[in-house]
């Protein structure tokens, strides 16, 4: 029975008021003695504990004055876990790049694919694509002498000579002819949503990325690309287990435009994000993808990726 109910409430109310009545009579002193305080039942809840995200930064954010060796010791002493490494097509310097990481003990995480924008796959000139998918062998091989397990591809391009579709399906096509050499070498193809017109939801990149049907074409996934036209959380929760590979940074929207700047200077909403990953259990690495700077701006850097991205205090 509810204790809304009015006999109910009379019934307590007389059974209160004579319980009392008896204990002031038997006290003799006229007092009622009010009841002790309860304990406060409700606990705070303990804070998250930190996300499991490898930090990482862009080789071309580290001081390009020191030699390949230099810059991977002052990334890894600033609090920089990986390294994600421009591909190149020069053995030699692919070799020394290795050395300085292995030297250094740290990581190459990824490689950024550098033919890509210059030559789309989406073109319509077959020595186009080709100088493309040549570029991504590069990549994928400079992948996998790195220790690296992704290659980030810009997959397509949208221009006055492009199409929506046909960027779809042209890029589609010639993805498709990487993917033996992605099996074998065992490094994922990542496609990144950036500012070419293509790929302009996150329902959208992920109805891409399905369609392969192969475990080698995943997401990587930047938080500050979306910004213009979505927010980074809502993409975080729709690619899901797809995303692989992150990259961080941050712009203002202004009125006449935007302003890049560091990280929790902008609009990013990122406790919004930092939930959205742990709601999707990411557990890869985040890239800082900023300005170069010197060893103060780099340590800095890293206590915001600690503080904003992966919940350290």
């Amino acid at each position: 029975m509810s204790i809304e109910n009015p006999s109910r409430r009379e019934f307590l109310k007389t059974t209160v008021t004579t319980a009392c009545s008896a204990a002031i009579g038997a006290s003799g002193a006229g007092e009622i003695f009010a009841p002790s305080p309860r304990p406060n039942l409700v606990a705070t809840p303990p804070s998250p504990a930190p996300l499991p995200i490898k930090k990482g930064v862009l080789l071309d954010m580290l001081p390009a004055k020191l030699s390949y060796t230099d810059r991977m010791k002052m990334a890894r002493d600033v609090g920089f876990e990986v390294i994600q490494a421009p591909s190149t097509p020069d053995e030699h310097e692919a070799e020394e790049i290795k050395k300085a990481a292995d030297g250094a003990n740290i990581r190459i995480d990824s490689v950024m694919n550098m033919d890509h924008w210059q030559y789309p796959l989406s073109s319509s000139d077959p020595a186009v694509v080709e100088k493309s998918l040549a570029g991504m062998r590069t990549s994928l091989h400079n992948a996998k002498l790195w220790g690296s397990d992704a290659v980030l591809l810009v997959p397509a391009v949208v221009n006055p000579q492009t199409s929506y579709r046909d960027a779809w399906s042209r890029s589609q096509k010639e993805i498709r002819k990487l993917l033996p050499l992605a099996e074998e070498l065992k490094i994922v193809i990542a496609i990144e949503e950036v500012w070419n017109k293509f790929l302009l939801s996150p329902l959208e990149m992920a109805a891409y990325i399905k369609e392969f049907q192969s475990p080698w074409v995943q997401a990587w996934f930047d938080v500050g690309n979306v910004l213009l036209y979505g927010y980074p959380q809502d993409w975080i929760r729709a690619l899901g287990k797809s995303i692989v590979k992150v990259h961080l940074k941050d712009f203002k929207r202004k009125e006449n435009g935007y302003e890049w700047v560091n990280l929790g200077d902008g609009d990013v909403n990122w406790e919004a994000v930092r939930d959205a990953f742990r709601e999707i259990g990411y557990a890869g690495s985040a890239i800082t993808e900023l300005k170069d700077g010197d060893e103060a701006y780099l340590r800095d850097l890293s206590r915001r990726v600690d503080r904003l991205v992966l919940g350290r205090t």
